[in-house]
């Protein structure tokens, strides 16, 4: 089985910064590529950044691309997203979640695993 377990979310003031972390456990193979995903209340799940287990192959949605980075520690099992300059619109509790296929991008249907999740608040 694979382990999944979020921290780093809070409350944020808009233009602010925030770092996820999520620490996995599993084998390798279950954890090809990590994602991270969001839901705002009232609102169905969003796709918000993915990576491959080398890296080599990174996806991000386009609200968030060139304000949160995607980044992974393999030798630390852990998944991050870095979130800079942060809106109201990022308001969300976000989940991580692995998966075995290489290479899995935004599809939902290939995570096998999720998290419980963070709670990302940004007030105005």
């Amino acid at each position: 089985q694979v382990q999944l377990v979020e921290s780093g979310g809070g409350l944020v003031q808009a233009g602010g910064s925030l770092r996820l972390s999520c620490a996995f456990s599993g084998r390798a193979s279950n954890t090809i590529t990590m994602a991270w995903f969001r839901q705002a209340p009232g609102k169905g799940r969003e796709s918000v950044a993915a990576i491959s287990r080398s890296g080599g192959s990174i996806d991000y949605a386009d609200s968030v691309k060139g304000r949160f980075t995607i980044s992974r520690d393999n030798a630390k099992n852990a998944v991050y997203l870095q979130m800079n300059s942060l809106k109201p619109e990022d308001t969300a509790a976000y989940t991580c979640a692995a998966s075995s296929h290489y290479y899995a991008g935004f599809s939902p249907n290939l995570y096998a695993y999720w998290g419980q999740g963070t709670q990302v608040t940004v007030s105005s």
